[in-house]
């Protein structure tokens, strides 16, 4: 994009200084990363490859992945923003699982684990703080992840793919095949659906309902206890946020019929309410097809600890807690695993991350562009649902090396950092007649590379 067209898009900049514009060059290269970042996203969530006969042999993921990340290179140091905490920390939490393999267990699957899967997690954070500059580009990321998530919902039910358990479990294969992953990524983007079905009308309104219907049912139909929690975790704050906080009595009138239909749904399902009543008691209970969880989760948190104060400093490498603990399980504890497998400075810096996250959120309510503009305070709720949602779940899931909390997270930095330049006063304004409250600008507010 050239200065000229640029200033074009952006009239209320046209007084600014020349520093405050980016680049032609630096322009035309974070558009290119965005576009690679968009398809990446696509194509993580919805896995071509799993439909598409021969796409498996093409691996577009790295493809796109190099692209976006050489594009971002390419732009000059000083026109980047500087790094937020966040990502140093995740930074460094690569690091320290790189420095585990050489005293895992299995070196060799530690170092494919790091290498070819928790690596991801630190591009793609980078990719989503540096390639997405403005708060339209970020509506369009989030609206991919929830419409991919919702599309793949709707089509593993309406498809009845099940296990040989009976559990509802993605139709491809990867991250949402696995029915508590589903889950827990349902429940993460549930939040980003309400939002949009809050800036939708007529048609688009009755679509989000229909799909977050399905969402709700989805997490039932997988039988997942932590996307369960996860999932009440996530409605409770959008209730607070959207509907007592933001005084929408549709929200809430909304939210006890929901209320009310779910707890229906789930008593009609007492195969499902035996799994759930295993979370508070111990023993046998009968029709839950998992014999004593409390104590069986109790086990593989215990050994889990153990591992960890015996390993205190790298653990035992990444995906190696179920062959050192003997039970070849997980440990059904994203936090209790990360200090087995990458010893305690592992789980604090990861808990340092996440703290710095929920940090973050509550600065942005302290700027002026918060108050400004009632769709960065949307967005805002919207993506505190789903971090609550990831850190009360991860107490029930091992999910420390996937990429949608590293997501979530990179959200949040570009949030921040598009609020940070806005000065008081400065909403959007949107085209007369628009009646979504979240289509094309008339005008947006530049922020500077």
């Amino acid at each position: 994009m050239s200065a000229s067209r640029w200033r074009a898009n952006h009239p209320e900049a046209a007084a600014a200084p020349a520093s405050f514009l980016p680049p032609a060059g630096a322009a035309r290269k974070s558009n290119a990363a965005y576009s690679a970042l968009l398809f990446f996203t696509v194509y993580y969530f919805l896995r071509p490859e799993d439909f598409i006969p021969g796409l498996a042999h093409i691996p577009l993921a790295k493809i796109t992945g190099a692209v976006a990340l050489l594009a971002l290179l390419l732009v000059p140091s000083k026109d980047r923003p500087r790094f937020p905490l966040e990502i140093k920390v995740l930074f460094l939490l690569f690091c320290q699982t790189v420095l585990t393999i050489p005293f895992a267990y299995w070196k060799g699957g530690s170092a494919n684990i790091v290498f070819n899967g928790f690596s991801k997690s630190v591009i793609v954070a980078v990719l989503v703080f540096f390639a997405v500059t403005k708060l339209s580009d970020l509506r369009k990321l989030l609206f991919v992840q929830a419409a991919v998530i919702a599309f793949v919902t709707v089509a593993s039910v309406m498809a009845h793919h099940m296990d040989s358990a009976g559990r509802l479990m993605g139709l491809q294969q990867g991250t949402l095949e696995n029915p508590n992953d589903l889950a827990m990524n349902i429940a993460i983007s549930f939040p980003l659906s309400v939002a949009f079905l809050l800036n939708a009308k007529g048609g688009r309104k009755v679509v989000w309902l229909i799909t977050l219907a399905f969402m709700m049912y989805g997490v039932v139909a997988t039988y997942s206890r932590s996307g369960m929690v996860a999932l009440a975790i996530t409605a409770l704050i959008c209730l607070w946020e959207f509907g007592i906080k933001g005084k929408r009595r549709s929200v809430l009138a909304g939210a006890a019929l929901v209320g009310i239909i779910g707890v229906a749904v789930m008593a009609a399902q007492p195969h499902y309410m035996a799994r759930l009543e295993t979370l508070v008691r111990g023993g046998d209970v009968e029709g839950a097809d998992d014999k004593g969880t409390l104590e069986a989760r109790s086990t593989l948190l215990k050994k889990a600890l153990v591992i960890a104060v015996q390993h205190p400093l790298f653990g035992v490498g990444p995906g190696n807690y179920q062959v050192v603990s003997d039970e070849w399980h997980v440990a059904h504890n994203t936090y209790a695993e990360l200090a087995a497998e990458t010893g305690f400075p592992g789980l604090i810096l990861f808990l340092v991350l996440l703290g710095a996250a929920f940090r973050k959120l509550r600065a942005i309510r302290a700027l002026p562009g918060f108050d400004a503009d009632p769709e960065v305070r949307l967005w805002r709720s919207a993506l505190w649902a789903s971090l609550a949602a990831y850190a009360i779940g991860s107490l029930f899931a091992s999910s420390e090396y996937n990429l949608f909390p590293y997501f979530i997270v990179g959200y949040i930095c570009v949030l921040h950092n598009i609020v940070i330049r806005m000065p008081a006063g400065s909403a959007e304004v949107r085209e007369p007649g628009n009646r979504t409250g979240a289509g094309k600008r008339k005008r947006e507010l530049a922020w500077g590379r």
